[in-house]
């Protein structure tokens, strides 16, 4: 059998039909052998990071492994970007790079290029994958795809890459001799941490209160969590990642934490007295950077299934369980079947969450509301079974504070990395793994421009995506940045500044896709509206007039139950 042969045989057998990428002379062997095999399917998108980020919405939307496939060179390191947002929020992906010719290869010469397109990919993403190699026997393919695989896929997942060169894709193997790959055994939680004083805690807390990260997303861990909850009626705070934990309009779910966290929810984390983190690694994004404001009044209980994130962590008042999620709920459910929170504390999360709610806060310290409104007709006309991917920029920021999730609904957006133009290819995996399931995208103008290219696939399958451009003709997030510290001078950021916006009609038209303009008119057009949901797919442009800002959002220096605009302390009370 050819070695491609027998990578397809093997993702065939993990079950993986849809592999993206982008053509070219060093990966022709194994593109051809994905689409001769009978289960897997070739998809040609037209960027190799438009491939990266659309394994990884395939890898998310199917709770398996994404693959993403380019050639040498070039199209090795355009998928460097999608690397490492797998990376830094843990989406188990296969990437695969064609390399040169062994013979081609300059290997420990001196020199900085031997074979056309030659690149060094695996020094490159070695920083950024779980694993990276360059195969180059031919012998060694199952150890390595089945090494591969395994680390993707176990502990604390992410992205790995095999740099296969094209006479090794193309030689010939016995089967039966190949040596696989055999996992030693490895630490990958602590069962041994102190559960009694654990339970204890949870019992004595006047004001517990539980942070739910991306550690709960996996499908079964959810279940779990949701169990616990609804058992336990534990209030809720949830970090970008963990948007959709929880139904948002569940009396448990508070909002989401952070430097555009809702106020709700950042008002409440320093007044519990005991704060249950679940798989998140409570970034700087979340704690604001003077933690000592952050939870100063008890105990963190701090749950990671990373022993790094644990240790290497500067908030000091944490206990700390190195197990997974579900390891962890499920040790302690038994023991806190008959725990209710006080009246007291109950009451306080329910003031919050009316007084402070993002829609107290638009009320009052929104002036142009208008992007807000625009979410807000999504939550009337989105479909409740459903996935959105979104973009990176405010409306990432304006979809995770006033979005409303339901059971049925996933959010995805990018955490760690955040690279503008994500949320397009990234629909385009989580449309091929379900191509029954409606899936929106939101992006802003800029987010839109960056993946153009992606949006030929969306006609070229008529994928059930919903493309909606929240379009202020600027980069809003930058300039709200640049209205505070630069005053008002918006480099790069406005018409004025330089930057500009297509016609985003005549794009659609382009790529064969109906067009929809919402214009603030149309916001009650409730007529209109339903007719523009109902589409299949198409681009959906939302003018947004006038200066727009995220609300509430953290500045620097600032406690996280402070942030901008400022609350008084009396009002508060």
């Amino acid at each position: 059998m050819k070695v491609s042969d027998f990578i397809a045989s093997f993702l065939e057998s993990k079950q993986i039909e849809y592999i993206f990428g982008y053509m070219g002379g060093m990966i022709t062997h194994l593109a051809d052998s994905i689409d001769k095999n009978p289960y897997t399917k070739f998809i040609q998108v037209y960027h190799e990071q438009s491939a990266a980020f659309a394994a990884e919405g395939y890898a998310r939307e199917t709770n398996r492994v994404g693959v993403a496939i380019s050639t040498s060179g070039p199209g090795a390191t355009n998928m460097v970007t999608g690397i490492a947002n797998a990376y830094f929020d843990s989406i188990p992906v296969i990437y695969m790079t064609g390399q040169v010719n062994t013979q081609d290869y300059k290997y420990e010469l001196p020199i900085r290029q031997q074979g056309f397109q030659e690149t060094d990919i695996v020094s490159i993403v070695s920083p950024i994958t779980k694993y990276a190699v360059l195969v180059d026997e031919a012998k060694n393919i199952k150890y390595e795809l089945e090494k591969a695989y395994y680390l993707a896929t176990t502990h604390k997942k992410g992205p790995v890459l095999l740099d296969i060169p094209l006479n090794i894709q193309r030689e010939e193997i016995e089967i039966d001799e190949l040596i696989g790959f055999e996992p030693t055994a490895q630490v990958m939680s602590d069962s041994s941490f102190d559960l009694e004083s654990i339970v204890s805690m949870i019992h004595q807390a006047k004001r517990p209160l539980i942070l739910a990260g991306a550690g709960v997303m996996e499908p079964d861990t959810k279940e779990v969590f949701r169990t616990f909850i609804h058992q336990t009626k534990l209030p809720v705070v949830y970090s970008l990642m963990a948007k959709g934990c929880l139904d948002d309009d569940l009396p448990e779910t508070v909002g989401m934490i952070g430097s555009y966290g809702n106020r709700c929810a950042n008002l409440l984390v320093p007044e519990s007295d005991l704060l249950i983190v679940l798989g998140s690694r409570l970034d700087n994004r979340q704690t604001g950077n003077l933690l000592a404001h952050f939870h100063p009044n008890g105990p963190i209980i701090h749950v990671n299934i990373d022993q790094n994130d644990l240790d290497y962590h500067r908030l000091n008042n944490r206990v700390k369980v190195h197990q997974s999620v579900e390891e962890f709920l499920t040790s302690i459910q038994p023991f806190v079947a008959d725990f209710s929170i006080s009246n007291e504390w109950q009451e306080k999360v329910t003031y919050y969450q009316q007084a402070f709610s993002q829609e107290q806060e638009i009320k009052h310290y929104v002036e142009n509301k208008l992007p807000y409104q625009w979410i807000g007709v999504l939550n009337q006309y989105a479909n409740q079974k459903s996935s959105f991917t979104v973009d990176i920029g405010q409306n990432q920021m304006w979809s995770a504070q006033y979005l409303t999730m339901h059971t049925d609904q996933n959010f995805y957006t990018s955490g760690g990395l955040a690279p503008m133009g994500y949320a397009i290819p990234a629909a385009l995996g989580v449309a091929f793994a379900n191509l029954t399931r409606q899936v929106y995208v939101i992006c802003g103008d800029g987010g839109f421009q960056m993946s153009l290219q992606s949006l030929m696939l969306i006609s070229q399958y008529d994928l059930p995506i919903l493309v909606i451009v929240f379009n202020n003709r600027s980069l809003g997030m930058i300039t709200q940045f640049q209205s505070l510290y630069f005053n008002g001078r918006y480099t790069g950021t406005t018409e004025a500044g330089g930057y500009q916006v297509p016609d985003i009609e005549s794009l659609a038209k382009a790529y064969s896709l109906p067009y929809f303009k919402a214009l603030p008119s149309q916001l009650d057009d409730s007529e209109y509206l339903a007719s523009v949901f109902k589409a299949r797919n198409g681009i959906v442009e939302l003018v947004i007039e006038g200066e727009t800002t995220v609300c509430p959002k953290l500045e620097y220096n600032r406690p996280i139950n402070e942030p901008s605009p400022y609350v008084k302390k009396g009002e508060i009370e």
